[in-house]
């Protein structure tokens, strides 16, 4: 059990690592030199360094020295030393990468291609970071600590609604409309490969099946998918008779198969099909 727990530890701060290192990559060769600021205490240090020309990685610091004290007393110890790590780290691979490589270094000029690759290197940063219960400070550990008493939505779409405010001031800096609309597609992109990355392809789908027939179908949906099936009870509103409603979580690659099978057994059949972004227990992950 120990031995487990150590190896659990080690790989939440080997992601941190990766993910801070993949950040820090997207933020000196392809948004901060092209001025693209998608939100976080990163993109308003790239709006400060153009204009009183601070460093990104001092800025990154001293903005988040207050931010992770609050999510300490919020999120508890374990959260703010994972915190703390991802901030320290994001700011060291900055300075790192800018003394080995020099400050002029830029991916490309292209602001849309800036945006696109910047956006999606940074969520899949973010993504890591947050997969292994850290942040790297900034609007995600606001994001984070909103989380708690917020869960129905999730970190990538809180930080999303605070950092337009610094998308905006990228574009008045900077004197271009077009900086801020192009920050503002990264910002998307972050968010949705950032969601990506937590929630992954693991999704399946429900059916909810009414039929005269429930019985043969679900002793078809268990021999022929080999998945389990729940009948729940249900009463027709408009004719008043009590009817069997099947529930059954498929993977999608049954989804079709399922369909026939209804189908099959009787085409009058009333289904019911929604996505499930987890699905945790026998036949799905532990």
């Amino acid at each position: 059990m120990a031995e487990r727990l150590k190896s659990s530890i080690f790989f939440d701060y080997l992601l941190i690592t990766i993910g801070t290192l993949i950040i820090a990559f997207a933020i000196v060769f392809f948004l901060g030199p092209n001025m693209i600021a998608p939100g976080g205490v990163t993109g308003l240090a790239i709006v400060i360094k153009k204009v009183i020309g601070i460093p990104i990685d001092i800025t990154n610091l001293v903005i988040n020295t207050p931010l992770f004290i609050i999510g300490l007393m919020v999120l508890g110890k374990k959260f703010g030393f994972k915190t703390a790590y991802g901030t320290l780290m994001l700011s060291l691979f900055i300075r790192v990468i800018i003394t080995v490589l020099g400050d002029n270094m830029v991916g490309t000029n292209d602001l849309l291609l800036a945006s696109l690759y910047g956006g999606v290197m940074v969520g899949v940063g973010i993504g890591f970071v947050f997969k292994a219960g850290g942040t790297t400070g900034g609007t995600d550990l606001a994001g984070a600590i909103l989380n708690k008493y917020i869960p129905s939505l999730s970190i990538p779409k809180l930080m999303m609604c605070i950092d337009l405010t610094i998308v905006i001031s990228a574009g008045i800096v900077n004197g271009k409309l077009e900086t801020a609309l192009y920050s503002v597609m990264a910002l998307y992109i972050i968010v949705k490969i950032a969601d990506f990355i937590i929630e992954g392809l693991n999704y399946a789908k429900a059916f909810f099946i009414i039929s005269n027939d429930s019985e043969k179908i679900g002793q078809a949906i268990m021999k022929d998918l080999d998945r389990g099936a729940t009948i729940l009870q249900g009463r027709g509103m408009y004719t008043g008779k009590d009817k069997d409603v099947i529930l059954c979580i498929v993977d999608r690659s049954q989804v079709t198969k399922l369909k026939n099978i209804v189908n099959g057994i009787d085409q009058n059949a009333f289904m019911m099909v929604t996505t499930i972004h987890e699905v945790l227990g026998e036949g799905f992950k532990k």
